[in-house]
């Protein structure tokens, strides 16, 4: 089974089950049902407890002395990222931003029939010229590389105009700029994936990501001094609790998507992608470059050896500039007309503002 990680403000969908969630309907077999509210207690016999005798062994006894054996306190020992509930809370308190129930399952329906129809799985990431193929700790270290700095690509230059890396023959932009400039760094023999070389303040720095990231264009990649200092953060948190290695980030996880997430969301601080909404105390949580991270390491290692992680599915889709935008083209947001006309306007969000969060 394929899970394709599209929650959007709270709502998952799975897009290969005959039932799936999306706005407030349940849909079944593509038709449309209310959702019913949970059932009490003692309306359900399967939520109704027997009476035992003295005589008889409490099951949840026996499990809680099972998991104290084994050294597992927790019984409850599944992890949980929070990023779908606080979606939900920020669906819920929303005034700018609207789902629309319609225009959310024809997106689905259009993009899961584009997916059967091109046949994509998790092979499709390897099957990218610029994405690496072997399967190996190198790997691991150029997508850790790769996700760090897998942020801000926007440019309101035209194509020809815009940053670009040319390699291979071919110019790139966008995300793939990245990836091609790493690429082209690594064969010109400098150790960019290297934890131990974003350390060295001599030989890593503005100069060298400079040329790393040299452009075919006027235009010089976009925040090129905040990327350089989340290489040095992450080489520091590496060399501090993981023998600078990321392999020992996911294998601290065991084999967990969403506990890996929370441990990047902890210890790297440039992925703790969180924000205060409203007053609420507690912040909310994206995570998106952390999701983006775990998302890469199993499309790439196919869900084995790195990448088995028995919980992908709790990921959710990666919410970015460029997803509110392709939501509103296939009809699934709706806007006040405050945000709308700003929208319209070109006037930059406040990043962390309310108007982001809702549109996240």
């Amino acid at each position: 089974m394929i899970y394709i990680p599209a929650a959007c403000q709270g709502h998952r969908l799975v897009v290969n089950s005959s039932t799936k969630t999306t706005g407030n309907c349940l849909l079944v077999n593509n038709e449309t049902a209310p959702r019913r509210e949970p059932s009490t207690l003692t309306s359900s016999p399967a939520n109704q407890k027997t009476e035992m005798s003295d005589d008889e062994a409490d099951p949840e006894l026996l499990e809680l002395l099972r998991q104290h054996i084994q050294g597992r306190l927790n019984v409850s020992d599944e992890p949980e990222t929070g990023v779908l509930d606080d979606a939900e809370y920020v669906y819920d308190n929303s005034i700018d931003v609207a789902l629309d129930m319609r225009g959310t399952k024809s997106a689905a329906e259009a993009i899961y029939s584009v997916m059967q129809h091109r046949g994509y799985s998790t092979a499709t990431w390897s099957e990218h010229e610029l994405h690496p193929k072997d399967k190996d700790d190198a790997t691991v270290a150029f997508i850790f590389t790769m996700d760090l700095l897998n942020f801000s690509f926007w440019s309101e230059l035209p194509d020809g105009q815009r940053f670009a890396v040319e390699y291979r023959g071919r110019t790139w932009t966008g995300y793939w700029s990245l990836v091609a400039a790493l690429q082209r760094a690594l064969d010109e023999d400098i150790p960019i994936t290297s934890s131990d070389f974003w350390q060295s303040e001599d030989e890593c720095n503005m100069e060298l990501m400079k040329h790393v990231f040299r452009s075919a264009t006027d235009e010089e990649m976009p925040l090129l001094e905040e990327r350089l200092a989340c290489l040095r953060e992450a080489g520091q948190v590496l060399y501090e609790k993981y023998s600078c290695s990321p392999v020992n980030v996911i294998a601290a996880a065991g084999n967990s998507a969403a506990r890996l997430v929370n441990i990047l969301a902890r210890d790297f601080p440039s992925l703790r992608d969180e924000h205060r909404f409203e007053g609420r105390r507690k912040p909310v949580r994206f995570l998106k470059r952390a999701q983006i991270l775990v998302a890469d390491v199993w499309a790439c290692f196919q869900g084995e050896g790195h990448g088995a992680f028995g919980d992908v599915d709790k990921l959710t889709i990666f919410a970015d500039y460029r997803i509110p935008q392709i939501l509103c083209t296939m009809g699934c947001l709706g806007f006040s007309p405050p945000l709308d006309n700003a929208i319209r306007a070109k006037k930059l969000l406040d990043s962390g503002g309310t108007w982001e969060l809702q549109l996240r």
